[in-house]
């Protein structure tokens, strides 16, 4: 007889985010954004051409980025 209960799937529930990640997220977008502009500005002269990722795109990434390390602390 096999034993089923050794192999019983763990179901995680998914939470949306609360007000507070969504406040810290757009604290450090807004703080993000002149940072990715002059690292885009200073990449695109340097490369001698526009990069893939524009600066709202780079300071999106950012805060994607470090919000979850706050809350995960």
């Amino acid at each position: 007889m096999t034993d089923q209960t050794t192999d019983a799937p763990v179901v995680r529930s998914h939470k949306p985010p609360k007000a507070e990640f969504y406040t810290y997220f757009g604290i450090i977008f807004v703080a993000a954004v002149p940072v990715a502009a002059l690292s885009w500005a200073l990449a695109s002269v340097k490369a001698g051409r526009f990069q893939k990722k524009g600066p709202i795109a780079r300071a999106w990434t950012q805060a994607r980025i470090i919000t979850p390390m706050i809350f995960s602390a």
